[in-house]
């Protein structure tokens, strides 16, 4: 790729879900001048995302556009940009399967393959990081997960984020794109999608009502809170180094039975648990290995369960979401 690197414009897809939103708002605390790119799609509420816009929208710094990236005129958005954060995704285990998978290659897909064509007609040296996921190791029996392990997706939406994530090293391999994945490991925290365990935990807590958990609860999963995810994702755009894939986890692998403990506590009651047959694409455990990340982005997640499930409660108390 040509071009002269500096400090341009950032572009963010999925500027108004619940990573990107965040990611703004600390690009723009950083003094960027960043361009936020969603299409407000109906998996949940649009209401909600368009709440997550609200800071960053009162920033002169900011511009949001309300289109589909598969659709829009990438090259405009790409105009003086230096580095992409490619959020955008149709999210989902449970939901990828059958006639939604569609949905699945449009956004994950579809989506991918169109920004990394008008990075390359751009010509400019664009530094893409993208947001990748866990769910490509599947049911992985080898814990922990490592960037070296054969990925084997357990659900359609792994597959096609890892074939986004393939696509990717294709370009910066083929095209010399300057690019980072980081996968993701159960990112939680203040302003969580509404169909993820602990958002769903939270205001079946705050409402009394019974708790629906798939499993017999000794699933473990390694949570890492929003915070951390922001500061990876910064130190990724940063990074100039030989490897291509890094795990993102938050060090905080526990069993959902001892997380739910923990949410008892942060919401000061207990919970009506009702344990359900396991759904399909569901994994037993997660947990990364974080040799890579620590060594070569010099990151180390910083917040506790404990600590990241507290500040989501009291995020959810004070927005009044899902009362």
């Amino acid at each position: 790729m040509s071009g002269e690197r500096g400090a341009g414009r950032v572009l963010v897809t999925g500027a108004a879900g619940f990573i990107g939103s965040q990611l703004c708002e600390r690009l723009l605390t950083e003094g960027r001048e960043v361009v936020g790119l969603d299409c407000l799609t109906d998996y949940y509420d649009p209401a909600r995302k368009r709440r997550n816009l609200r800071a960053a929208l009162a920033s002169r710094s900011y511009r949001f556009v309300e289109e589909d990236l598969v659709h829009c005129d990438l090259a405009r958005l790409l105009d003086g940009c230096d580095l992409v954060f490619h959020e955008a995704a149709q999210a989902g285990v449970r939901a990828s399967w059958g006639a939604e998978f569609g949905i699945y290659l449009h956004c994950n897909l579809a989506a991918t393959q169109r920004l990394l064509e008008a990075i390359k007609a751009s010509g400019r040296d664009v530094k893409l990081v993208y947001a990748s996921s866990s769910s490509v190791y599947g049911a992985a029996t080898d814990l922990p997960m490592r960037e070296t392990s054969l990925p084997r997706p357990f659900s359609p939406y792994g597959v096609t984020k890892l074939a986004a994530e393939q696509l990717i090293d294709l370009y910066r391999l083929n095209y010399g794109l300057r690019a980072t994945a980081l996968r993701y490991f159960t990112v939680y925290g203040p302003r969580q999608r509404p169909d993820m365990a602990f958002s769903k935990f939270i205001a079946a807590g705050l409402k009394g009502e019974p708790l629906g958990i798939y499993g017999d609860g000794a699933q473990t999963r390694d949570f890492t809170f929003i915070a951390d995810i922001l500061e990876a994702n910064l130190r990724a755009a940063a990074y100039e180094g030989a490897h291509y894939v890094f795990n993102a986890g938050g060090g905080s692998r526990v069993t959902l039975r001892e997380a739910l403990a923990l949410l008892e506590r942060a919401l000061g009651r207990p919970l009506n648990l009702d344990f359900k047959s396991k759904q399909k694409g569901d994994v037993p455990d997660t947990l990364a290995a974080t040799s890579r990340i620590e060594a070569e982005l010099g990151f180390k997640p910083r917040v506790p369960l404990a600590e990241g499930l507290a500040a989501q409660v009291a995020w959810t108390r004070e927005e009044g979401v899902g009362a």
